[in-house]
């Protein structure tokens, strides 16, 4: 009995000494493997995530924003051009006193198809008039449908003689257009362009008042300055559907406004006895522009573009060529000449009138 408990306790004196010596060693690791790296052991790769990654975030935001104002520079184009189609309806190819006419006319450029002319009512007050259905496009946008309707009354004293002064005042309408603006901008996965259809209304009042000169039976002078207010309703629309917009926009119902002075001149001149020639052009400064666009940005929140004073210059030309008694056909331009948001611009036509 005495020999198995001494085998027990030899037994047990073993198993605890390999016991304390399996810890001794275990201890020792961590701190040897820390001295080899010295303090400066690169930090253990982490466990890969059973979960993909999200999708980086576009940017963009501010080139959205931006764009706003792109919308803006569109609509004062719109405007303008709008005024300039009208202005063909009063005239502004025309010399200032003539007999009483009516013409038929289409254009390229801006496609326009159209009638207008003069009828005297007085011997000094005559009414000049004119309608037309019109298309144009610049710098982004596209006004797919406008019908334009102009009429003025014109005051010439001639009972004072070959050199005296005249006046106008007068209106351009454009109800019912269709439009389509386009906005683009940046992001760090790639540009974005967007096109949105709405509808829009032009508006705008005008006088003028100028000196004409009957320097020959064969030409006319005259120098004048306008003054004119306009006016631009469009209706508000939000970004359409698309692949890929992160930084969409809503715009408002807003009225755009500008008001313009115009100093200009023309010329008109007949060759022999069936070639007739005008030109004429002017300067345009506006002021008190007024956007109306109030945007709702992604990413930016309400964006409120502004405009300031716009400067250019305006030309005009007709050729006419009187081919029968009464009937001349006419070959006419208009445009301008500035910087943007009005920019170069041309619109060129032919024209039949009849004078009676």
């Amino acid at each position: 009995m005495a020999k198995i408990q001494l085998r027990s306790l030899l037994l047990a004196a073993v198993l605890a000494a390999a016991a304390s010596l399996a810890l001794t060693a275990a201890d020792t690791r961590p701190a040897a493997a820390q001295a080899a790296c010295d303090g400066e052991c690169p930090t253990p790769a982490p466990s890969p995530s059973p979960y993909p990654s999200s999708s980086p975030t576009p940017t963009g935001a501010d080139s959205s924003g931006g764009s706003i104002g792109d919308l803006a520079n569109q609509r004062f184009n719109q405007m303008i051009t709008n005024r300039v189609l009208g202005s063909v309806l009063l005239g502004v190819n025309e010399q200032v006193n003539c007999s009483d006419c009516f013409s038929a006319f289409g254009s390229a450029g801006s496609f326009s198809a159209g009638i207008h002319g003069r009828k005297e009512l007085t011997g000094n007050l005559s009414l000049l008039a004119g309608i037309a259905y019109t298309q144009y496009d610049e710098g982004g946008y596209h006004v797919t449908s406008a019908p334009i309707g102009a009429f003025a009354l014109r005051y010439d004293f001639t009972d004072w003689g070959s050199s005296r002064p005249f006046f106008d005042i007068g209106t351009v309408l454009s109800p019912w257009e269709k439009v389509r603006y386009t906005r683009s901008y940046n992001t760090s996965f790639g540009p974005v362009m967007v096109t949105s259809a709405t509808n829009s209304s032009n508006y705008a009042v005008y006088g003028r008042a100028g000196w004409i000169s009957r320097l020959s039976p064969r030409d006319e002078v005259a120098g004048s300055i306008e003054v004119w207010q306009l006016w631009q309703r469009v209706s508000g629309y939000t970004d359409p559907a698309a692949a890929f917009n992160p930084f969409d926009a809503t715009i408002a119902d807003g009225t755009d406004r500008t008001s313009l002075v115009k100093i200009g001149g023309q010329w008109t001149h007949l060759y022999g006895s069936s070639v007739e020639a005008n030109v004429n052009g002017g300067w345009v400064q506006s002021f008190a522009t007024h956007s109306g666009i109030v945007a709702t940005v992604t990413g930016n929140g309400v964006v409120v573009p502004t405009i300031g004073n716009q400067g250019w210059f305006e030309y005009g030309g007709r050729l006419g060529f009187r081919f029968a008694k009464g009937w001349i056909a006419d070959l006419f331009v208009n445009g301008t000449l500035g910087p943007q948001p009005v920019g170069n611009t041309i619109h060129g036509g032919v024209g039949l009138r009849i004078n009676y």
